[in-house]
């Protein structure tokens, strides 16, 4: 077993002769073979056990167990007592839950503070087996199937390559205890029951069941590997950034706005998994992404929120934003001068007197206004567009509603909520930033003085 172990490792990549590991040492039988494993074959140890206080006497006798064994191994050992029914009824999780998330938070700081390279456990063939068939049970996609991965991270399991009958057979051959604990044999737990109704039952119709299950998990991991290029060679495709610059990363998809081109998901053999790859990680549900794939070819306007985005369907793109944390800004611009709205917009405004003999004309660039300054009153207001705003477009004779304008305009209901608007101290917009000024306030010869304000 041990030279199975040593390859794997070695195969694997999984650790360095010159870091330290900390081992988790539970007592039974997988920790302990893991513990002695890995010490025989050189690397640099220490063990971490973690008392939960869930099985009474068992509890104390099981860390007893582990204290004896690394004094006799010359192997430091590090404890930790946690109450974990405490926790448990404190954030509302399972006591399986609790005790998990306990012993991992602890394990990763102990990591940082001994500076160790990772964490071993004892999971063997038998755990990843049970693994599969719960996400199975549970209707788990393909990454479930492939049941558990030899690293994950900082966590790394070396023993993956055995069975559960090695590792006893390896302990009974040097004579080694190791405890035995009883929760394990009731099968009151989705695992135990697979444990020790299903698996059972599976062996009588093949007896190399384990391995079986694990050549088709292999099979499932190389099927995999093409379907993630597959997603990535689509993704770089399907997704466009409003800031042209951005690079596609799971970073940049979750901080920044983007697009996806549907005529690509469309192209994809299998649009809705396409979308599940791309938007459940930004908080999506299943059931909305399935709501999304039947509106590829639907009316646009749909909008869909996760707690963290929100999309919407604008004619032939998904538009993704991540959503706001605070409550949109009001600028106040009480008189001439230049002021900042914020990281990406400041406005200069600048007054000049007019002469009759000045030639009244309009600004072509759409960042810089000029405007009657006779007819406006300070202070101004530079907000979002709000509903009910209207105005008179210059040219117009009549008002519209600033959103009919931007329809007008195929902006995205996206572009229409974020679309700034500036107002004056009686409440009337007097420029569509960016896009139209009121025709009320426009330049003619009888100005005699021009308010120009600039887009920074």
């Amino acid at each position: 077993m041990l030279n199975k172990i040593k390859r794997f490792i070695a195969s694997e990549h999984l650790l360095r002769v010159d870091a330290l590991y900390l081992v988790a040492l539970s007592g039974g039988a997988d920790s302990v073979a893991l513990l002695l494993c890995l010490k025989e074959l050189g690397y640099r140890i220490e063990a971490v056990h973690c008392n939960f206080h869930l099985r009474g006497e068992e509890s104390q006798r099981d860390e007893q167990f582990c204290e004896e064994l690394c004094q006799h191994e010359n192997i430091p050992l590090h404890k930790a007592h946690f109450d974990t029914q405490a926790y448990a009824d404190l954030h509302k999780v399972s006591i399986e839950m609790a005790a998990r998330e306990l012993r991992y938070r602890y394990f990763f700081q102990l990591k940082e503070a001994l500076g160790a390279d990772g964490i071993c456990v004892g999971h063997h063939k038998e755990d990843s087996v049970e693994t599969i068939l719960i996400n199975l049970v549970r209707g788990t996609g393909l990454s479930g199937l492939m049941g558990i991965r030899p690293r994950n991270n900082d966590v790394i399991r070396p023993l993956l390559c055995v069975t559960r009958q090695e590792i006893e057979d390896y302990l009974q051959k040097y004579a080694v205890s190791f405890v035995i604990d009883s929760t394990n044999l009731v099968d009151d737990v989705v695992r135990n029951k697979i444990r020790l109704n299903v698996l059972p039952q599976l062996s009588e119709i093949n007896p190399s069941v384990t391995d079986a299950i694990l050549t088709t998990a292999n099979h499932l991991s190389e099927v995999d590997a093409i379907v993630q290029e597959s997603l990535k060679t689509a993704l770089g495709k399907a997704v466009s950034f409003i800031n042209p610059v951005t690079q596609v990363s799971s970073n940049s998809l979750s901080n920044e706005p983007f697009q996806l081109d549907l005529s690509v998901v469309r192209a994809f053999p299998s649009p809705s998994y396409l979308l599940f790859y791309i938007l459940k990680p930004l908080g999506f549900s299943s059931s909305q992404i399935t709501e999304m794939v039947s509106h590829l070819d639907g009316q646009t306007g749909q909008l869909w929120y996760s707690s963290t985005h929100e999309l919407t369907h604008d004619r032939e793109i998904f538009m993704v934003l991540p959503r706001e944390k605070a409550e949109p800004r009001t600028l106040i611009i009480p008189e001439t001068g230049r002021y900042v709205y914020g990281e990406q917009l400041s406005l200069r405004l600048t007054e000049r007197a007019l002469t009759p003999s000045s030639n009244v004309s309009f600004s072509k660039n759409p960042t810089v206004v000029d405007l009657d300054a006779a007819s406006i009153r300070f202070p101004l207001t530079l907000r979002r567009v709000a509903e009910g705003d209207r105005f008179t477009p210059l040219g117009m004779r009549g008002t519209q509603l600033v959103s009919d304008f931007l329809t007008n305009l195929k902006r995205n209901r996206f572009e229409k909520r974020n679309q700034l608007v500036l107002l004056d101290a009686a409440g009337t917009i007097l420029w569509v930033l960016g896009l139209r000024i009121n025709d009320h306030f426009k330049l003619t010869p009888q100005s005699s003085s021009c308010l120009q304000i600039e887009i920074l």
